[in-house]
């Protein structure tokens, strides 16, 4: 059995000591993949941002706040594990500066200037052994995959989920999986429950158990 490192919930981007940018995912997606994963008999680590639901007890969870927080995390973690299913939704962009305190309200307009943070997913893929594997979920309207091939390549993964806006605070979810080839594996919609344990049986038909078919992991270093 296999174990498993799942990235969890939102991050927090702060623009002052109180005031910060983030996004609506609740969590719950990690919550059912944990499930399934233990159900399954697999060893569980979840590195979560601020959330509000409950993960299971048998999980070890690592709390975390920011999107540099999240990295460190999982990066002290990855020699531990065998996989990643990176299910969080870490803030992309950070204000470039944060101001110490509150700023306080004006009549004019407040202007924040953004730069991008570190992507999690790919920086763990690039540190990653040959036999570990790496799943990445993308959120894209209507579920269009262009982006999300674009985003498999770019961020030297094995398997992208790709899912719809309307899966945030959602209890349910439909999902297409695409390998690193750009070739659809599976498709599920239903509950998170439900999809996460076709996921779960999905990953280990084809990157657990047979790690030269169909889905190779091995990815090039640099």
């Amino acid at each position: 059995m296999a174990h498993i490192l799942i990235t969890a919930g939102p991050t927090r981007a702060y623009i002052d000591d109180v005031r910060f940018l983030t996004n609506a995912s609740s969590g719950r997606m990690a919550v059912c993949l944990a499930r399934a994963a233990l159900n399954a008999g697999h060893r569980v680590t979840i590195v979560s941002g601020p959330v509000s639901v409950r993960y299971p007890r048998a999980a070890r969870v690592v709390p975390v706040v920011t999107t540099a927080d999240m990295l460190a995390a999982c990066l002290a973690e990855l020699p531990q594990v065998q996989g990643v299913i990176a299910a969080a939704a870490p803030c992309d962009f950070t204000p470039a500066q944060r101001v110490a305190g509150k700023i306080p309200r004006r009549g004019t307009a407040l202007e924040i200037s953004l730069r991008p943070t570190v992507d999690v997913i790919a920086t763990l893929a690039r540190q990653a052994e040959a036999q570990q594997w790496m799943v990445a979920f993308a959120l894209e309207p209507g579920a269009d995959p262009t982006r999300a091939l674009e985003k498999i390549t770019a961020k030297r993964c094995d398997l992208i989920v790709v899912n719809d806006l309307t899966a945030m605070e959602s209890d349910r979810t439909s999902v297409t999986v695409f390998d690193r080839h750009h070739a659809c594996v599976g498709k599920k919609s239903g509950s998170k429950a439900t999809v996460s344990r076709w996921l779960l049986r999905l990953l280990a038909a084809g990157l657990m158990e047979k790690p030269s078919a169909p889905f190779p992991p091995a990815r090039p270093k640099g």
